[in-house]
């Protein structure tokens, strides 16, 4: 197995003002999975290719276990890739596609055949070795072109956005498929996608990109719980988190409601007049008896969950907030509710970073005593602990 190791890698297309991937500094394991996400345009795919030596760098360095392969060619790094659009050659059969890196190689044909058996006897490709490209479903050209990487032994596995040509449902049992296949094999991958699902349900680790600058790297759990920032916290989780802009004053205020912090708490805001912005995950957000007003727009229901889309009255203006609720769920749209936070609470400074990660309940005051009148504590990552009151 082998390491791989951006130092400080930049590059930037002729042309371009700013570099596609800017000081990139990133460890990846031996034997990891870690995904590169980001939108499009964040530098993940160019990244990518900057360790397949497809793009050269500006700066900086790229080390393949204790090689430096900045200035090495492609064939020479010891990776395989395999691309969103399969790239099988369409006049030979699976076995012949699958062993023609071995044939170049000069690989000899009773080893080459073993191999291609093997692999495709881990892929479940056995009865489909004499067919054609043309013949197979997406699905299998996928594994065909996953299995002419695996067939090569290489150091590190590539993959820039592999499933994106599938449907839905076969993107879902592909990437589970991929994941057990990356844990069998124990080779060092790194996987690019825009779907954030797909990079949270895949991954040992994440790295989330935005305009070519590295904004947080760290397990699944680690991304959703605890985001470094508010870009990190906006595009990680599906539905995406509650983000609302609040005036640095004392209490802070969501719609009618304060957030009351403790002392530390409070010391970690610094000085009021620079904005703040405050998160919570939908699951926090419950729709029922609560002190804050909204009004539902839509309800998404998905069979096992509903995704309630609620409008909030907020220092003047209507602010769009999402709740994950259980099925079933009666409320249609246009209904008034009330809502309870109950959860985790992310409070971002003015340059976006996370200054408090906290608990957080809407509670009622003036003698109100409903339901929802008493806070439920959950865990959080970091930080003091908070409540939202009337």
């Amino acid at each position: 197995m082998t390491s791989v190791r951006y130092v400080e890698a930049t590059h930037t297309y002729d042309g371009a003002s700013t570099p596609a991937v800017d000081r990139l500094s990133l460890d990846i394991a031996d034997g990891e999975l870690l995904v590169l996400v980001g939108p499009s345009g964040s530098g993940k795919s160019t990244a990518l290719r900057m360790l397949a030596g497809l793009e050269q760098l500006d700066s900086g360095t790229i080390y393949i276990g204790d090689r430096d392969v900045s200035n090495v060619r492609p064939r020479d790094r010891d990776i395989a890739m395999v691309f969103q659009n399969y790239a099988l050659y369409p006049r030979l059969s699976v076995a012949e596609n699958m062993g023609f890196a071995l044939k170049q190689q000069s690989v000899p044909k009773e080893e080459r055949t073993a191999r291609v058996r093997d692999v495709a006897r881990l892929l479940d490709l056995e009865p489909y070795l004499d067919r054609k490209p043309k013949n197979l479903s997406g699905g299998q050209r996928q594994r065909v072109a996953m299995g002419r990487a695996i067939v090569r032994r290489p150091a590190v596995y590539l993959m820039d956005e592999p499933l994106s040509n599938l449907d839905a449902k076969l993107r879902v049992q592909t990437r589970a498929e991929v994941a057990e296949l990356q844990a069998r094999l124990g080779v060092t991958t790194v996987y690019v996608t825009h779907d954030q699902v797909e990079a949270m349900t895949m991954g040992h680790r994440v790295a989330v990109l935005k305009d070519g600058v590295l904004q947080q790297a760290d397990t699944p759990q680690t991304l959703y719980h605890a985001p470094v920032n508010v870009f990190v916290a906006g595009f990680i989780g599906s539905p995406a988190m509650n983000l609302v802009p609040v005036e640095n004053r004392r209490p802070l205020m969501l719609g009618g409601c304060r957030l009351s912090l403790t002392g530390a708490g409070e010391a970690e805001l610094g000085g009021a007049g620079s904005p703040l912005t405050i998160g919570f995950r939908p699951e926090a957000l419950r729709v029922g008896d609560g002190p804050l007003r909204a009004e539902i727009r839509t309800v998404e229901d998905l069979g096992s969950e509903v995704y309630v889309h609620v409008s909030v009255e907020h220092e003047g203006e209507r602010r769009a907030l999402v709740s994950r609720m259980p099925s079933p769920f009666h409320g249609r749209t246009g209904d008034a509710v009330s809502l309870l936070v109950s959860g985790a609470v992310h409070v971002f400074g003015a340059d976006d970073s996370r200054v408090l990660s906290s608990d957080g309940s809407l509670l009622a005051a003036d003698g109100y005593d409903g339901p929802g009148s008493q806070p439920v504590r959950t865990s959080a990552p970091s930080g003091g602990t908070s409540t939202l009151g009337m």
